[in-house]
């Protein structure tokens, strides 16, 4: 999908408006945050935060590596 998007002025501040359809294919409402990556081609804007994504990457990793402690510690 490309779609042209304009900058407009919102108070002191600048903002583009996102169609609808951009908004159901994200799965996002008023009041949902989006996060702003760079990316090599550019910006990328997501509904989910990456940092977020990559740290439970790693815990999920631990709880694999480490199953009989936390096993043991639940008890």
């Amino acid at each position: 999908m490309n779609t042209t998007l304009k900058i407009t002025r919102i108070g002191n501040s600048a903002g583009i408006v996102l169609p609808k359809e951009v908004l159901a294919r994200m799965r996002v409402g008023l009041g949902d945050a989006l996060y702003l990556t760079e990316a090599p081609d550019g910006v990328r804007l997501t509904a989910h935060d990456p940092d977020f994504a990559a740290t439970l990457e790693v815990a999920e990793e631990i709880m694999r590596e480490d199953r009989g402690i936390l096993r043991a510690l639940a008890k």
